[in-house]
Formats: structure tokens, C-alpha cells, sequence
């Protein structure tokens, strides 16, 4: 596993970049936990939000268990804002919306279905999405979640035959790397309230080192 990135850190919060494959909230070694542990050491970091672990990019951990639970209040008031690059089989259409939706996870398949009705279980899911690149068989799209559902970008993007690289669980075949990354994160400190901002493009590694998406980020310096 590769060492974790540090983005920024104080006494209340660290920022980091969880590398793709690492379990973002599971104990044992090779969790984000337990490498941010290392990484900073401290003897415990808490979770706050979460982040699949085929998927990698910015995280934020809290550092105390006062500045953990203000974080989560702000994860549940929606107050933190999460921006994605996911990189999509074909073109969506139109290249800019909103798209609502209900979603079931089945735990024990570990696997999300868009279905018609609420029932025990459901819940509403809701993403904006923009294409940024587009070369007719795949697109480079900056996705901006308002919830946090399990799975889903990937069963969202899925449902509309538009599958993300890499996501043989959801029909978009088998990559090194799933195309998908946390490129983005807005957070108010939990001690002052402040918004504050952090961004890491995705590693030169596939899928993001070819085709169009290299071509953006490669733009974007």
C-alpha cells in the first residue's frame, strides 16, 4: 500500500488522500485508519464520512472525539461539500443535471439497485453532474454529491448505461483502478466553522494516465 499523502493537519483534524484499495472507516492494518495512525502518530484517528474503497482521493479524519463529532453533525447537515471525477463509459446526455433517485443496498450482496418505491431500506439519493472531456466512448465527469448513499456514483451513473471505468460489479468491466476519485473537499473546521477547501488530482496511474482524462488533468497542470 502506498504511504498516505498528508494534505493538512492540526490539532482537531488531518486531511488526507486515501489511496484506491484502502478501507476508508474498517479497523485492521492497511484501513485508513490504521495507516493515518501511523502516518501521524497519533493512537487513534475517528472516521467521519466515508469512501469506497476501490475509489481513493480526499478525506478528512477528526482528530479528538469532540472534533469527530462536530464533523459528523456537519456530514449530516449536508455541510460538506464533495466533489468527484469519475470517468464514465460513453456520453451523457445532456452534459450537465441533476439526477434524483432511490437506491437499495443489499448488504448481504454488498451491492446498490435503483428501485421505482420507498420502502424499509430505501433511501433517496441526489448528484450534479458536468462533463468535463469527451471522446464519444468515454467522458471525464465532475460529479458534486448531496448524499452519501452507498455505492452511489457507481449504481447512479450505472443505472443509465453510462457504467464508471473499472466497475465490474456495476457492467463497467475490469481495470487496475476503478475510475473514480475524491478530487475535491469542502469542510468547516470543527473548532471555528470556517470552510475550508482541499483539492488532489487523481495519481498517474490507470485509468487516469490516458485518454482524455490525462489530456484534462494534464490542462489543468
Amino acid at each position: 500500500m502506498e504511504p498516505v499523502r498528508i494534505l493538512y493537519r492540526d490539532e482537531a483534524m488531518a486531511v488526507c488522500v486515501k489511496p484506491q484499495g484502502a478501507a476508508s472507516q474498517a479497523d485492521g492494518a492497511g484501513s485508513m485508519p490504521a495507516l493515518l495512525e501511523a502516518a501521524l502518530g497519533v493512537e487513534q484517528v475517528w472516521p467521519v464520512h466515508r469512501l469506497d474503497q476501490a475509489a481513493g482521493g480526499v478525506m478528512v479524519y477528526g482528530l479528538t472525539a469532540r472534533a469527530a463529532a462536530a464533523l459528523s453533525r456537519a456530514v449530516q447537515a449536508g455541510q460538506l461539500e464533495k466533489t468527484y471525477l469519475a470517468l464514465v463509459r460513453g456520453t451523457p446526455d445532456p452534459a450537465a443535471g441533476t439526477w434524483e433517485d432511490l437506491l437499495y443496498h443489499d448488504q448481504r450482496r454488498n451491492k446498490t439497485f435503483v428501485v421505482t418505491r420507498q420502502r424499509k431500506g430505501v433511501k433517496a439519493a441526489r448528484l450534479a453532474y458536468r462533463v468535463l472531456a469527451s471522446d464519444g466512448e468515454q467522458s471525464l465527469v465532475e460529479v458534486r454529491l448531496f448524499t452519501g448513499r452507498t455505492h452511489q456514483i457507481r449504481v447512479q451513473f450505472a443505472s443509465r448505461r453510462h457504467p464508471l471505468t473499472g466497475d465490474g460489479r456495476y457492467g463497467g468491466g475490469k481495470a487496475p483502478n476503478l475510475g473514480l476519485w475524491s478530487w475535491r473537499l469542502t469542510v468547516p473546521h470543527p473548532d471555528t466553522g470556517a470552510a475550508m477547501t482541499f483539492t488532489c488530482p487523481p495519481p498517474a496511474q490507470q485509468p487516469w494516465n490516458t485518454g482524455i482524462s490525462a489530456e484534462f488533468l494534464q490542462k489543468r497542470g
